[in-house]
């Protein structure tokens, strides 16, 4: 990979081509409209593609709604694939396709915009984590050096991170060029990625929630989501998270990750059976109507029983008493970050080590990627801190001390990285790399309950 750029050289590069006009296809979806409304902050021109125009002007209305800007309708177009898309892609300086996550569903629409674009039109895909130069395969030369991945995270609007992952035969200067549009003028954090699965941040990012969905069968989505919730450093709690994310959208990643890949942490990608089971039945989380979590028509909270499929009122649930939990959220709530971490690597019994297990593997996990998903630790860094809004890896290794985070991975059971084993004989004190940001950003949604 190249080195970082500045900023002073991502504002060279913008002068070196110019993005007017955007098309859109997929736009009726989330992330379809969601990308489209960022782009229409910026390009003189986007239009909205979708299999009908009512389905693209139903993408154009939740835009605008998402974003509150009705001016941004007047930037928009709106069409069909069958009646518009080689007219409206002969005309695009990007072509960002966000249609389903299915390389069946991809291909096709390649193929026409291969045939239609411009000789120097970019063309990108938001694809989570599917091959870039699988999905180039069978194009022309010059369309594969000017495609890649760019991979908003879910919505695009309130979430800054942003990975950008260049296939083999990419243009490296074209590479260099949309890191600096999406940053400067996009406004992401953008982080550079190899073509693994998942790439960076869904590989490490859905690991965890995995796990935690694992663990959710032994000991029920509410005790799960309290032992791994905000006081560990994340915004939402990770059985919630696949909730949000939809469970469906979580099986097409663990599943593509499980299947590509062969690491420490294999079987922690496996999707639990149940899970698969439900899903099978229609439980897609939020968008169906219920996942782990969901409300009854007098909008009560419901919570799953995974072994049953059935729902039980989480009133009615008891969760056992977790002393820890309150004493490391309170040290949050008075920016005493580091003194929370303390708290909980002393905490003892059976929920704290469980806790303590999961944060471990996670900061193992990301670690034994660098190199392989990203050049370095600060990449993993910002796509796990401004896409997931996690407490990054290296954010929790500084905060728990290097030495002690070592400790807790050899209690846990899970491998130390060699530069944490370095660290721990004090050659690497500090691992997270981003001072512009301070670690309290990430542990600011830190209740004393979740």
């Amino acid at each position: 990979m190249s080195e970082p750029l500045s900023r002073a050289r991502m504002r060279e590069l913008l002068g070196t081509r110019r993005i007017e006009h955007v098309v859109v296809l997929g736009a009726n979806g989330t992330m379809g409209y969601g990308s489209g409304a960022l782009f229409a902050r910026s390009a003189a021109r986007v239009t909205f593609l979708a299999r009908t125009r009512d389905k693209a002007a139903e993408g154009l209305a939740r835009a605008v709604k998402q974003v509150r800007s009705p001016a941004i309708a007047e930037r928009v177009a709106l069409g069909s694939y069958d009646a518009d898309l080689e007219r409206a892609v002969a005309e695009a300086d990007l072509v960002f396709e966000a249609v389903a996550e299915d390389p069946a569903v991809k291909r096709p629409l390649f193929e026409r915009i291969d045939a239609a674009r411009r000789p120097d039109a970019i063309v990108s895909t938001v694809t989570s984590g599917l091959s870039i130069n699988q999905l180039g395969e069978g194009r022309s030369a010059s369309f594969r050096r000017h495609f890649l991945g760019l991979h908003f995270f879910n919505p695009p609007n309130v979430i800054a991170g942003t990975e950008l992952v260049p296939g083999r035969e990419t243009d490296a200067a074209l590479t260099d060029f949309v890191e600096a549009y999406a940053t400067l003028e996009l406004g992401r954090v953008t982080v550079r990625t190899e073509d693994t699965p998942g790439f960076a941040g869904n590989r490490v990012g859905f690991k965890v929630l995995n796990e935690a969905a694992g663990l959710a069968l032994e000991h029920g989505p509410m005790l799960t989501d309290r032992l791994i919730g905000p006081y560990t450093g994340r915004a939402l709690a990770p059985l919630a998270t696949i909730d949000l994310v939809g469970w469906d959208v979580h099986a097409a990643i663990v599943d593509n990750v499980f299947a590509n890949t062969d690491d420490e942490a294999h079987a922690a990608l496996a999707l639990p059976a149940f899970m698969r089971e439900l899903i099978g039945k229609g439980v897609l989380g939020r968008k169906s109507g219920g996942g782990f979590f969901k409300r009854d028509a007098e909008k009560r909270k419901l919570v799953l029983e995974p072994k049953t499929g059935d729902y039980t009122l989480a009133s009615e649930v008891t969760l056992p008493a977790l002393p820890f939990i309150e004493r490391v959220s309170e040290r949050h709530r008075y920016g005493d970050y580091r003194g929370a971490l303390a708290e909980l690597a002393r905490a003892e019994g059976e929920y704290a080590r469980l806790a303590k297990r999961v944060l471990a593997g996670y900061v193992s996990y990301a670690l034994h990627r660098v190199g392989e998903v990203t050049r370095s630790l600060r990449e993993l860094d910002l796509i796990m801190g401004f896409g997931f809004n996690w407490a990054p890896p290296g954010v929790l290794i500084d905060a728990f001390g290097a030495s002690v985070m070592a400790d807790l991975m050899e209690a846990s059971g899970v491998p130390v990285p060699a530069a944490l084993e370095r660290a721990r004989r004090g050659e690497a004190p500090r691992f997270y790399d981003d001072r512009a940001t301070g670690i309290g950003r990430f542990f600011v949604a830190a209740p004393a309950a979740s």
